[in-house]
C-alpha cells in the first residue's frame, strides 16, 4: 500500500462512518415514526375491513355475527385497559356489560309495549304492575345516559370500596367474579321484574326502527364497529398520555407511585371506571344486533370468556383485546357450526396453547420477531464488505 494510500484510508474510514451514522439515524427515525403513527394505520385498515369490506361483501347473517363480536370487543378492550395497562385482572366485567344491555333491553321492550303499555312478561310472570324504575326507560335520551352513567356509578363505589382498602391481585379478581355471581343471581331471582332466566327479548324496534330491516340491522352493525374504532383511537391517545404512562408505572411500581405523590388507588379507579362504561357501551349494542339478554350473558362465565380474549389477543396491546374478542367469537361460531358439542374442548386446547407458547398473546409475535431481526443486524459480521480484508486482521502498510 502507497503513502498516498494510506493516508486516504482514515478519510475514507471516516465517509464510512459518518454514512453509516446517518443510516442508523435514518433508521432510527423511521422506527420512532412507525412506533409514533403505526397504531393509526392499524386503526385505519381495521376501519376499512368492518366499515366498508365487511358490509359490502358479507351476508345479512354473518354480518350480524361480526357486530356482536364487535360489541364483545368493546368490553375486551375495557378489560385490556384495566387489566393489561393497570394490573387490575377484572373477571366481574359482565356486571356492567349487564348493566347496558339491560337498560337497552328495558327502552327496547317499553318500544314494543307502546305508550303508556307493560312487557308482556309482566303480565305472564306477575299481576301487569309495572316497577315505578322502569318507567324513565320510555325515554330514549335517558336510557342513552342511563347506559353510561349507571355504570359509572356503580364502578365508582365498588371501585373506591376495594381499591381504597388496596386489595389487589388474586383477591382483586375474587371479589370482581363474586360481583358477577351475585348480579346474575339477582336477575334470576327478579323474574317479575327482569324476566328471570329467560331475560329479556321478542324486540322489533330500535329507537322507533324497524329491526327485521335489513338495512336497519346493517346500520345498527355500523354503528357498533364505528364505536370500535372511535373507542380504539381514545385508547391510542390514552395510552400516550400522562395518564396512561402513570397507569403502567403503577401496574409495574406502585409503591414507588405512591412514594412520588401519586395515589395509585385513584389512578386505577379512573382505569376501572373507564373499562365499566366501555363494557356497558357494548352491552347495550349486544341487545338489538342479538336480540335477547339473559343472566347467561352476563354472569361469571361470560365474564371469564371475555378475559379469555383478551388474554388470546395479548392484554397489554392496543389492538389484541379487539381482535382476541374477535376471533374469540368467530372461533365459538364456527366450531359450534362444525363440532355441536366438541368445539369447547377445540377453544380451551388453543389458550392452552397461547398461553405456554405466547404468555403475552398473539399481539406479543410482532414484537418478538422485530427484536430477533434487530439483534441479528446488530451481530458483527467479521467480513468487511468493502475492501474485502477480514475485520480482526491488521493493515499492511507499504
Amino acid at each position: 500500500m502507497t503513502a498516498k494510500e494510506s493516508s486516504d484510508q482514515p478519510d475514507a474510514e471516516h465517509r464510512h462512518g459518518a454514512q453509516g451514522a446517518a443510516g442508523a439515524r435514518s433508521t432510527s427515525s423511521l422506527a420512532q415514526r412507525l412506533s409514533t403513527y403505526g397504531p393509526l394505520i392499524g386503526i385505519a385498515v381495521l376501519a376499512f375491513l368492518l366499515l366498508v369490506w365487511a358490509p359490502n361483501s358479507l351476508s345479512t347473517f354473518r354480518l350480524g355475527n361480526l357486530g356482536r363480536y364487535c360489541a364483545l370487543a368493546l368490553a375486551s378492550m375495557g378489560i385490556g385497559l384495566a387489566w393489561g395497562r393497570g394490573g387490575m385482572l377484572v373477571l366481574g366485567q359482565g356486571v356492567f356489560f349487564g348493566l347496558g344491555a339491560y337498560a337497552m333491553a328495558m327502552h327496547m321492550k317499553l318500544e314494543v309495549a307502546g305508550p303508556g303499555g307493560v312487557p308482556d312478561f309482566m303480565m305472564l310472570y306477575g299481576d301487569g304492575t309495572m316497577p315505578s324504575w322502569w318507567e324513565p326507560f320510555r325515554s330514549g335520551p335517558f336510557t342513552l345516559f342511563a347506559i353510561v352513567a349507571v355504570p359509572l356509578v356503580v364502578s365508582f363505589l365498588l371501585g373506591y370500596a376495594i381499591l381504597k382498602r388496596r386489595v389487589k391481585g388474586s383477591y382483586f379478581a375474587i371479589l370482581t367474579q363474586a360481583m358477577a355471581v351475585a348480579f346474575a343471581t339477582l336477575l334470576i331471582a327478579t323474574i317479575k321484574q327482569t324476566g328471570g332466566f329467560n331475560g329479556l327479548n321478542t324486540f322489533s324496534t330500535f329507537f322507533g326502527h324497524n329491526l327485521y330491516n335489513p338495512e336497519v340491522q346493517t346500520n345498527i352493525y355500523r354503528l357498533a364497529a364505528g364505536l370500535v374504532i372511535v373507542f380504539l383511537v381514545i385508547l391510542w391517545q390514552l395510552y400516550r398520555s400522562r395518564y396512561g404512562e402513570l397507569l403502567v408505572a403503577t401496574r409495574d411500581a406502585e409503591e414507588r407511585i405512591r412514594f412520588l405523590g401519586y395515589d395509585p388507588a385513584n389512578i386505577k379507579l379512573a382505569a376501572f371506571m373507564m373499562a365499566a362504561v366501555m363494557a356497558s357501551i357494548g352491552g347495550a349494542m349486544f341487545v338489538p344486533i342479538v336480540g335477547i339478554v339473559s343472566p347467561s350473558s352476563v354472569d361469571a362465565s361470560a365474564s371469564i370468556l371475555l378475559v379469555a380474549g383478551v388474554a388470546l389477543g395479548g392484554r397489554a396491546s392496543l389492538f389484541g383485546p379487539a381482535l382476541g374478542a374477535i376471533a374469540v367469537g368467530y372461533g365459538r361460531s364456527t366450531l359450534s357450526e362444525s363440532f355441536p358439542t366438541q368445539w369447547t374442548y377445540f377453544l380451551g386446547g388453543l389458550f392452552i396453547v397461547v398461553v405456554l407458547i405466547l404468555p403475552g398473546g398473539v399481539a406479543s409475535l410482532w414484537p418478538m420477531l422485530r427484536s430477533r431481526l434487530s439483534s441479528v443486524q446488530r451481530k458483527p459480521s467479521s467480513i468487511d464488505v468493502d475492501d474485502g480484508l477480514e475485520a480482526d486482521e491488521p493493515a499492511v502498510l507499504a
